[in-house]
């Protein structure tokens, strides 16, 4: 009897739980996905569908004109262009400087470390706004003001800090056995980095990537400051939008959405990969 109650509590207690995972799976879902699908309503709706209220399921008239006008809009175009340069600037520093960091701060124990991962962390408590002015004023004498370059280098210390914390998670991750094992049959320590930590580390970092993707993709305020003709598409629309009807407005975000979901979209396996689960 006792037994029997307890295998029935027990079964209780495990439905709960998965009660409560899918809930919060559920809940998280539709807390990125609401705001996408009231976004493409509006875009695809027309003047009326934007302010219509409550919102149909589906857009009672689509309308792909919004579009039409936004990429058809002088200088879209070309910002987008500086958008995915600057972002691709981003990325590769990200990687190129955040992963050896990453992987001393993994590896090797040297005095300080705690505190300089605390230092690391803390250059992002600066607010970016107080920085504004020295920064234009550097970079002007340097020449990168009004620059791509210039830009993906403003947004590479914003996203290198998060990298090089997280790609110390991911070598920890990989047993220091295996890089030891390479060394045992004439490896390097470079190239038992490249055969066998950065295979087993690729997820990891395709992560990392994406995440300092979408930083320098979103990022408005470093790249409405540090430019003027050479914008990317987040500060040029930050100025043609304002004046723009809803509708158009909409139609601007969900194009500013497509390329980051269409990133993470591609890399999808390589971030299924980190929990283990397969994708195709």
């Amino acid at each position: 009897m006792s037994n029997t109650m307890s295998t029935s509590g027990h079964a209780g207690f495990i439905s709960a739980r998965m009660l409560l995972f899918w809930s919060g799976i559920i809940a998280l879902c539709a807390w990125v996905l609401v705001p996408i699908y009231l976004v493409a309503l509006g875009a695809l709706g027309g003047r009326a569908g934007a302010y219509q209220w409550p919102k149909n399921l589906l857009p009672n008239d689509i309308s792909l004109q919004p579009f039409i006008l936004f990429l058809k809009t002088e200088g879209v175009f070309q910002s987008f262009l500086n958008s995915l340069g600057a972002a691709g600037i981003t990325v590769a520093l990200s990687i190129a400087l955040g992963a050896p960091a990453g992987y001393a701060l993994a590896r090797y124990n040297f005095r300080g470390k705690d505190s300089y991962r605390l230092l690391v962390l803390l250059t992002r408590a600066f607010p970016l706004a107080i920085l504004a002015l020295p920064l234009t004023v550097s970079y002007i004498r340097l020449g990168l003001y009004d620059t791509v370059l210039g830009v993906g280098l403003i947004h590479t210390v914003l996203a290198l800090p998060f990298a090089a914390l997280v790609t110390q998670g991911i070598f920890l991750g990989v047993p220091r056995e295996l890089e030891e094992a390479a060394w045992v049959f004439g490896c390097t320590r470079i190239q038992a980095f490249f055969k066998i930590v950065a295979p087993l580390a690729l997820p990891g970092l395709v992560a990392t990537a994406v995440f300092a993707f979408v930083i320098s993709w979103n990022e408005v305020f470093a790249a409405s400051v540090l430019t003027v003709r050479h914008r990317t598409l987040t500060a040029y629309l930050l100025t043609v939008l304002s004046e723009s009807p809803m509708h158009y407005r909409f139609a601007g975000g969900l194009m500013l959405i497509l390329p980051s979901v269409v990133f993470i979209f591609a890399v999808r396996r390589y971030l299924f990969a980190i929990w283990g689960v397969s994708s195709k």
